[in-house]
């Protein structure tokens, strides 16, 4: 079969060692680290102060600009406001919750009036106040994107893919709450006014493809559209090629090819804020890999630790290589298991020894694999060369910034080569070059 876009790999997907696993809540913790940074954008302000008594759902951070608001996970004392390890790297302020496991709701948490006729705007509005940022890694506020592809969405997708190696979080979401998830796309449909409603699917996911085709029994203006197996299939860019045909344009959005992607859990989270008014405060992880005993799906509250994410999980093996945060080609490697889990992290990945692809010697054997499989059509080779020399110029002219990271390059690279590693290093570059 001819492919729907160019480049990507075929990692092997791992996805059968959490896929049968239901959907289950996790037990909550005493305590709780909400980082006052989740999404993409200025980080928020806190609004409460130590000692101060919290209600689940409280709002207790927020900000001006690119910012969406942080809220309890649990009611209870607020015991600290400090600065702790972020699962994308490095700390940030986090508001660290004691929590009294009443789980006493705030005023604030309740039903939109009238649901089915609220205006664009009041969705929008709803949509901010409720804290949604993308779910599906990119963090990028919900709302924001909502607005601005206002009168410009063609081809509203939801993106159902997760293509990433291990992950089976939306999968377990989409077994469990298909409805729930096609509300919440129905509610960015009536914001976007599109032409056309697609659910973007891989064929690897065969009982969450059947529970949403019944589901659709109620949406008939909404298409499922299943898909290849591919990585990064998932990825904005790809999908939008996939389903449409359309290609966006360098440096550009999807909005510029006429259409808008949410995730497959940001739809679910639009749907409890505007039916049942919870903001953002759980999220689906699946815990997995071989280096965890348990492989599960569990609904998680943020600001929850790894540590005890994986305890939920039976624990670590004994031959564990690495812990990420997100799947094995684009997640972040951690050093510290009291990292908390944030609106962005959609998996814990235990890796075993035998997962171990790196090299102590890794050297480019000029074969171009890595041309042959890079979805965006970059030279991904001369990119790390001129990442690591420092030639800004270079990187621009190349195009950089179009690079999403994926790491297909590094994935087929024989020599072993850390090509993103280069890749983020010369965007750090690009963007204090700017400054």
């Amino acid at each position: 079969m001819k492919s729907l876009f160019f480049g990507g790999v075929h990692p092997e997907g791992r996805k059968e060692l959490s896929a049968d696993a239901p959907l289950t809540a996790m037990a909550l913790p005493a305590r709780l680290a909400v980082p006052l940074r989740q999404h993409i954008g200025a980080p928020c302000k806190p609004l409460v102060a130590v000692g101060d008594a919290v209600r689940m759902g409280q709002k207790i951070g927020d900000g001006e600009g690119l910012c969406v608001p942080v809220h309890a996970p649990v009611s209870g004392v607020v015991e600290a406001i400090e600065d702790r390890p972020h699962p994308s790297g490095g700390a940030c302020p986090a508001i660290v919750i004691k929590n009294d496991f009443l789980d006493t709701p705030d005023p604030a948490v309740r039903p939109a009036a009238n649901p089915d006729q609220l205006t664009p705007d009041e969705l929008i509005t709803i949509l901010h106040d409720a804290g949604l940022a993308g779910m599906g890694g990119a963090a990028f506020p919900t709302d924001v994107k909502a607005r601005t592809g206002m009168g410009r969405t063609e081809t509203l997708i939801l993106n159902a893919c997760e293509c990433e190696p291990y992950i089976t979080a939306d999968d377990a979401l989409l077994r469990a709450r298909p409805g729930d998830v096609l509300r919440g796309l129905a509610l960015l449909a009536r914001i976007l006014d599109p032409k056309r409603i697609v659910v973007g699917m891989e064929d690897n996911k065969p009982e969450a493809a059947g529970q949403v085709k019944e589901a659709l029994k109620d949406y008939p203006n909404v298409e499922l559209k299943l898909l290849p197996t591919r990585y990064p299939q998932g990825a904005e860019k790809q999908l939008i090629q996939a389903v449409t045909g359309r290609q966006v344009p360098s440096g550009g959005l999807p909005k510029d090819a006429g259409c808008a992607v949410f995730n497959a859990a940001t739809a679910y989270a639009a749907c409890r804020a505007v039916y049942e008014g919870m903001p953002l405060i759980e999220r689906v992880v699946t815990v997995t890999g071989e280096g965890v005993n348990q492989p599960r799906n569990l609904a998680v509250r943020v600001g929850t630790s790894f540590q005890e994410v994986v305890a939920a999980a039976g624990g670590l093996a004994d031959d564990v290589w690495k812990v990420l945060s997100g799947g094995p080609m684009m997640g972040v490697a951690q050093g510290d298991l009291s990292v908390p889990v944030t609106k962005a992290v959609n998996a814990v990945v235990c890796l075993s020894s035998a997962q171990n692809g790196e090299s102590d010697d890794p050297v480019c054997i000029r074969c171009g694999k890595c041309l042959e499989v890079c979805p965006i059509r970059l030279e991904p080779l001369y990119l790390y060369r001129f990442a690591n020399a420092g030639d800004l110029d270079a990187l621009k002219r190349l195009h950089l910034t179009d690079c999403i990271e994926c790491g297909c390059c590094a994935y087929a690279c024989p020599g072993k080569v850390p090509l993103v590693e280069g890749f983020r290093k010369g965007k750090l570059a690009l963007k204090e070059g700017a400054k």
